[in-house]
């Protein structure tokens, strides 16, 4: 009779739990860039011995944002998905999940200014077009960013904010001098301000970098500083300040960093034509597609895998980030 009773209680409290969580909510993750792993544990009763049955579902999908411009470099902001091809690794996706216009994702945003003594020709006007720019692109409590002046060393000279008299006063506050380790700037600031936040929800990611290019300190090298904004997913920037009127060693740089990360480099020869570089910068964070798709053949072995994207129609070009690390097992 005891056993009975016990019995009878127990499927009782069964029962009664059963309920509660089928009232729960379910829960659901944004997977951003590189493909993830989730692990789902399975505590069916079905097992006679009532062993616990882990199943590993994977969670393969990749976010990319693009933009698309006509033979005259202006944006075309109507198409669809049909009016492209992707290829993931050289195959195309298994399933294209997700495709749209995105002009108004939440920006998360790193302004990288050289302060070395090479720049100081035009340093006053640049942090004028800087600080304007900030004005201009990052709203309150939707977007956010932060100021970076680097020499030798990189100091972060405002954290995350949303808060552009912050910004702008930490702008006007760099002083140029020393030497220039452009590598370390970009590898330390991705690593540190993007690479540890993995937000719940889509954002763009990106560095603008004000600089002349020419890296003479870093302890990390152009091809590691690429790798790790890659990793990151952030897109990279850059406005030249050389005013040589020549293509410099300095300016391929920039532009190869840019082109890796799906951005853009800019070289202004007159000074209003910074305060226009930064204004192409806002208007193409306004512009973009974004995709999302499950990779055909995925295999989370860690290593590189390249993304090509390309317009159908005649005279459009795209531009976005060349690939991603796939995660590690």
């Amino acid at each position: 009779m005891k056993y009975t009773k016990l019995l009878c209680r127990c499927v009782a409290f069964a029962v009664a739990i059963g309920a509660l969580a089928a009232q729960l909510p379910a829960q659901s993750s944004y997977v951003a860039g590189a493909p993830s792993a989730v692990s789902y544990t399975d505590t069916s009763s079905d097992d006679p011995q009532g062993a616990i049955i882990t199943i590993h579902k994977r969670v393969d999908e990749v976010n990319v944002l693009f933009i698309a411009t006509d033979k005259h470099g202006k944006f075309v902001r109507d198409l669809n998905q049909n009016d492209f091809t992707i290829l993931d690794d050289h195959k195309p996706p298994s399933a294209i999940m997700n495709f749209r216009r995105e002009v108004d994702l939440p920006l998360e945003l790193g302004l990288l200014i050289d302060v070395s003594g090479s720049v100081n020709s035009r340093f006053e006007f640049e942090q004028n077009a800087a600080t304007s720019f900030l004005q201009k692109t990052i709203r309150a409590r939707f977007d956010k960013a932060f100021v970076v002046g680097f020499n030798t060393h990189s100091q972060l000279a405002q954290d995350f904010t949303d808060n552009v008299q912050l910004l702008s006063t930490a702008v006007h506050k760099l002083q140029d001098s020393g030497g220039t380790a452009l590598y370390d700037a970009i590898y330390r600031t991705c690593k540190d301000k993007f690479l540890k936040d993995r937000p719940d929800h889509p954002i763009r990611k990106a560095i603008v970098i004000v600089s002349d290019g020419e890296d003479n300190q870093s302890e990390f090298s152009r091809a590691q500083a690429i790798e790790m904004a890659q990793r990151a997913e952030v897109i990279v920037y850059a406005i030249s300040t050389d005013d040589s009127g020549l293509v410099m060693r300095g300016d391929k740089v920039l532009e190869q960093i840019a082109e890796a990360t799906g951005g853009r480099a800019f070289f202004p020869f007159k000074m209003k034509d910074i305060t226009h570089s930064f204004v192409a910068i806002e208007d193409e964070l306004r512009s973009q597609y974004v995709v999302s798709y499950k990779p055909a053949d995925f295999d989370a072995d860690g290593r590189y895998r390249s993304i090509e994207i390309s317009a159908l129609k005649k005279d459009l070009q795209v531009r976005a980030r060349k690939g991603y690390f796939a995660p590690q097992r």
